[in-house]
């Protein structure tokens, strides 16, 4: 089954070639705001009455008698200056409402079509943080929607595994190393060292010039050297796998920036031989025009040496030969989007086709300012859901003592890390976001534990009712009340919130539309009796319990927030 607004669009679209030639590109549907005014509203009316130079309302009413009669239209208004409300039929509803919750409304993604999610990418041998936080959840979330969606997707950790920072780590762990801890915590005592080489060679600045001749050690293929890299590097995944798999994120490949290292002087030598690159002051630059507004971008430095950008370059250029991908979506705070702009620039300027997305976003902070691991001011992550899960813990505890302890915990820990995931998500990810314990943790209003206890009365519902299975049944109420009516509106919207979402990189629509959707939910369930009804009212509402429920799931599903059957 096709999307509702494109079997509408299937409808109106020869109606309104008839009354004008241009009609199909002006064919605008949306739905209502309000379900008393019909599901969907047509405005092409008002588009189309500036070209054709006639009042919008006339136009409008040429559009309806060009519209032929239809199974799915129960009823056609015209609104205001020429707004064309569409109420369609229930059995139309319900039959679609049925397909809801299964991806087989999202038709004719092509599987060999392939699109890289580049996301979280922490640093080896630094904890992650809550900083870590937005580009993790949020990459996470739009892996989910695409997938869902139909695309073949790939979710990748481009980890901080190369750069000045291991020449420094090698001298401090030689100099300071405190055995028994870098034992029992490998990947603190590593950030350990790495603060104090900071704090140290500010007042020693020859360490600096040990951390380079370390690290020019590790580039040339020193065995200890790199032994030593390999081994920071596999103790800071076992910890940041711990992590994820706590919060529930996957990767199909993890490739840090020494993956394409062996890449990078083939790409600056194409950059040279095209003329994109040319000398200067030693270095190789890459010029922009003047109209572009952007700065010079270095590929490689005077002493040899690669360059972020470099790296990103040969990524795409590694990911276009192997994936033959068509888009690739880069999820990062919004400091990077010069860094951005630069090398989806130059990719162009090298001729190489695909379809290159930032995802920027704001960063999270202190109300006293931004984080820092060389100050040692940070909320680890792994501290952060601990926080989390206890303080649900005792929420839990408090309301329903008399549940095990052994539920009381599983409850917690899908509600306490729910709740941290959805105080990113439900904000605009364009925003930056102030770091406060009660708002991450706040389990009311429009929070994810909020959503799950609607999810988990539902589940109730149905329990009590026996049934084992529940489905449209085929009596139907001969009338539906405004709060039945209303859900449905709202239910049937789901499969287009997901697609602007996507479109979007928003998962903060997602979010949204569960808070409206578990408000119209209580506003019903409040309004009717449920199970002491007519058996054919019972079922009807049940069916519309039951739908809710799937669409809470899916939703909260693709912010990657799991539901509870009870809380």
């Amino acid at each position: 089954m096709n999307l509702l607004t494109k079997q509408l669009e299937e409808i109106l679209s020869p109606a309104i070639e008839k009354v004008s030639p241009e009609g199909r590109d002006k064919l605008i549907i949306q739905f209502t705001r309000d379900a008393s005014l019909g599901n969907i509203q047509c405005n092409s009316a008002m588009a189309l009455a500036k070209s054709l130079k006639q009042n919008p309302r006339k136009v409008a009413e040429e559009i309806v008698a060009a519209i032929p009669s239809s199974p799915l239209i129960e009823s056609i208004e015209i609104a205001g200056p020429g707004f064309i409300n569409f109420r369609l039929t229930r059995k139309g509803l319900l039959a679609y409402l049925s397909e809801i919750g299964s991806s087989d409304l999202f038709p004719g993604q092509d599987e060999n079509k392939k699109v890289i999610i580049d996301y979280s990418s922490p640093n080896i041998a630094k904890r992650m943080h809550i900083g870590h936080l937005r580009s993790t959840i949020i990459g996470d979330s739009i892996k989910r929607m695409y997938r869902y969606m139909g695309y073949s997707v790939i979710g990748d950790n481009h980890i901080g595994d190369w750069g000045t920072q291991f020449g420094k780590l090698m001298v401090a762990y030689r100099s300071w190393l405190d055995k028994e801890n870098y034992k029992t915590s490998p990947i603190e005592e590593l950030e350990r060292l790495y603060v104090k080489f900071e704090q140290v060679s500010a007042d020693k600045p020859e360490l600096l010039d040990e951390a380079r001749h370390e690290l020019k050690k590790l580039q040339d293929g020193d065995e200890t050297n790199v032994a030593l890299w390999k081994e920071f590097i596999d103790v800071s995944l076992q910890e940041y796998d711990t992590i994820y798999s706590r919060m529930d994120i996957t990767f199909d490949t993890y490739r840090g920036e020494s993956f394409y290292h062996s890449s990078m002087p083939g790409v600056v030598e194409e950059l040279k031989s095209k003329g994109i690159a040319r000398e200067s002051e030693g270095a190789l630059v890459v010029f922009f025009d003047e109209s572009e507004h952007l700065h010079p971008c270095i590929v490689q430095k005077g002493d040899g040496a690669f360059l972020y950008a470099t790296s990103d370059l040969a990524c795409i250029q590694q990911r276009m030969k192997e994936y033959h991908v068509d888009r690739l979506v880069y999820v990062t705070d919004d400091r990077q989007i010069p860094h951005f702009n630069q090398v989806f620039r130059i990719s162009d300027l090298l001729g190489w086709e695909v379809e290159k997305i930032h995802v920027p976003f704001g960063i999270m902070k202190f109300t006293e300012g931004n984080f820092s691991s060389r100050k040692g001011n940070v909320i680890y992550l792994a501290h952060l859901l601990d926080e989390a899960e206890k303080r649900a813990f005792e929420i839990v505890t408090e309301k329903n003592p008399s549940l095990p302890e052994e539920e009381r915990t599983e409850i917690a820990r899908v509600v306490g890390r729910g709740a941290v995931k959805y105080f990113d998500l439900s904000q605009n990810r364009s925003s930056n976001i102030i770091f406060d314990w009660d708002k991450v943790l706040s389990f009311e209003g429009n929070t994810s534990p909020y959503l799950q206890y609607v999810y988990a009365r539902i589940q109730s519902i149905i329990r009590k009712s026996g049934l084992d299975e529940i489905s449209l049944p085929d009596l139907l109420p001969s009338d539906i009340s405004e709060t039945e009516d209303k859900l449905i509106h709202t239910m049937i919207q789901f499969p287009n919130v997901i697609i602007q979402a996507a479109a979007g990189y928003k998962p903060n629509l997602i979010s949204d539309y569960i808070f409206e959707l578990s408000q119209s939910f209580n506003y019903f369930y409040n309004s009717h009796q449920i199970l002491k009804e007519a058996e054919d009212i019972k079922l009807f509402r049940l069916y519309l319990c039951r739908q809710t429920a799937v669409i809470i799931k899916t939703g909260l599903d693709l912010l990657g927030i799991q539901v509870l059957e009870r809380m």
